[in-house]
């Protein structure tokens, strides 16, 4: 039998593969790509991004938050995809650090792709990796301070970790008022960290300035005609139910009358049906109803004869903040009035923000519930001024439950990069190499803070550096001056979730597409011809 020399196709046809070289570059550029697309926007001088959607919203985002950047673009490389996801990960995680963890990331590969094409083994760089990240992760517990035990440092510190967060926000011009702010929001939840009791709402008109502390609930609804605008020791029902013509709704049924009355005595019934329901509703001894769903006029006049507010439209966020911070929960049936739990507050009331009406809960059964009011000029400032004030909060509230703080300004990198280059210099062994290009990583982090603030990075990381050597390991970039200072004077503090959380997920990221020596993709689907009769 005569052996056939073509080819094997193991694949299914029109499937790709890529191996080896090729698919380790591959991996490489694409990651390396994201990393250059948001370095440019790392630190306290970062620039902002334009993101333009095209469709009919044709909606623009100005912003230089890492997650939301990567999460707008399309990725078509599967490692840029892997770098997407970290910051993803990263943001709901600890909130920050989104362009820290991926440009990380994407400077151990550029090192990477240099030991490679040295001969380097990817197994050996990733093992000098790991020895790397467990120092640094050593020398940055030990260089952490805890003021969990003093009230009152450790609400400066969480005051310090709050203008570090905005400085590269677009909150940076009044970061001591939104600091104040989101500590002042933090420390009500009382260590619980539950973020829902903290409503953000975004008002247009005024400036960033006038944006306020609320204490409270604020909802963005209106309430009905002819009802009470103002209701003290409010009993309220949250509900999710129709309150239209509360019909029976059969798919393509038909109604036929052989007369006009009977259209009367159809319209008569739905009207009686619906009557049936508010009076179930009265009777769970209430005067707040607030739905989801439309209140149409019929039941809404109901209400108003029976003196109870009601409240119709309450998005589904809104209702379901407003069940935990009043300590009631949502119904959709109103058959048994003595199993619902009502939600209860002091005084609910109209009140006036700007040119528009919402409705305030004071004295809510959740004391820790509170709202900011932003204010802004146009809608694109107050979106990244939410989304800004948000990595505060979140920021905030881990370090509230791991009150441990490190030095920011770069000093942390610059610690890590150290105590690695140490452990180098005692490695043998070509892993000595991957722990040193590690180092360098690490050290590439203060160097685009000086780059993006127009100052002289090679200038200032080489001091700082020395400065590291001399054990003054408190002294990060000084990026007001240009300068390299003490960043305990300067009240320069970041949390040390966040920074350890940047090292280890970086770390693995840039492992995983290190240890990628093919790309398989699968064949795209085909289309078939559509038969179907017109």
């Amino acid at each position: 039998m005569a052996l056939s020399l073509n080819p094997v196709q193991v694949l299914s046809y029109g499937a790709e593969e890529e191996k080896a070289e090729n698919a380790r570059m591959s991996s490489f550029i694409g990651a390396i790509a994201i990393g250059d697309l948001i370095k440019s926007t790392l630190g306290p001088k970062g620039m902002d991004k334009i993101l333009q959607s095209s469709g009919r919203n044709d909606s623009i985002q100005v912003t230089n938050d890492g997650a939301t950047i990567l999460k707008s673009i399309g990725v078509d490389n599967p490692a840029a995809k892997v770098l997407v996801d970290i910051s993803k990960v990263q943001d709901d995680e600890v909130g920050d650090g989104t362009t820290s963890v991926v440009v990380f990331a994407c400077e151990l590969l550029k090192e990477a792709e240099v030991l490679i094409g040295q001969k380097i083994h990817p197994q050996t760089i990733v093992a000098g990796w790991r020895k790397a990240t467990a120092e640094a992760r050593k020398a940055l517990e030990a260089s952490s301070i805890d003021h969990g035990d003093d009230l009152v440092k450790f609400r400066e510190d969480l005051l310090n970790i709050a203008r570090t967060t905005l400085s590269s926000k677009i909150l940076m011009q009044y970061k001591d008022h939104f600091s104040k702010l989101a500590v002042d929001a933090v420390l009500r939840l009382k260590g619980s960290g539950n973020l829902d009791a903290i409503q953000v709402i975004k008002k247009l008109g005024g400036g960033l300035q006038d944006s306020y502390l609320d204490e409270g609930f604020l909802l963005d609804k209106k309430v009905g005609i002819n009802q009470p605008k103002r209701i003290e020791n409010a009993r309220i029902l949250i509900a999710n139910t129709p309150m239209d013509a509360d019909k029976i709704k059969i798919y393509a049924a038909r109604v036929r009358v052989d007369a006009v009355s009977k259209v009367a005595e159809l319209e008569l019934a739905e009207k009686e049906k619906m009557k049936a329901k508010v009076e179930r509703i009265l009777k769970h001894n209430i005067n707040v109803f607030i739905n989801r769903q439309l209140i149409y006029n019929y039941p809404e006049q109901l209400f108003a004869d029976a003196g109870i507010m009601a409240i119709e439209h309450a998005d589904f966020e809104g209702v379901e903040r407003l069940a935990l911070v009043t300590g009631g929960e949502i119904v959709s049936t109103f058959d048994l009035p003595e199993s619902v739990k009502i939600g209860r507050c002091a005084l609910i009331e109209e009140v006036i923000i700007g040119e528009d009406k919402l409705i305030k809960f004071s004295g809510v059964a959740m004391g820790e519930a509170c709202t900011i009011v932003l204010r802004g000029a146009t809608q694109q400032i107050l979106d990244e001024a939410e989304r800004s004030l948000h990595d505060a909060l979140c920021v905030m509230s881990q370090t509230v439950k791991e009150t441990r703080t490190v030095f920011g300004g770069g000093a942390s990198e610059m610690l890590m990069a150290n105590a690695v280059s140490k452990l180098a210099a005692r490695t043998p062994g070509k892993e000595a190499v991957a722990i040193e290009a590690y180092a360098k990583a690490l050290r590439m982090l203060p160097t685009f803070i000086a780059d993006n603030g127009g100052f002289d990075s090679a200038e200032l990381v080489s001091q700082l550096r020395a400065a590291h050597t001399d054990e003054k390991i408190r002294y990060g970039l000084d990026m007001e001056k240009g300068e390299v200072a003490d960043m305990v004077a300067l009240g320069i503090t970041e949390s040390f979730r966040v920074k350890q959380q940047v090292l280890v997920s970086g770390s693995e990221a840039a492992e995983m597409i290190l240890r990628v020596d093919s790309i398989l993709r699968s064949a795209p689907r085909k289309r078939e011809h559509d038969n179907r009769p017109c």
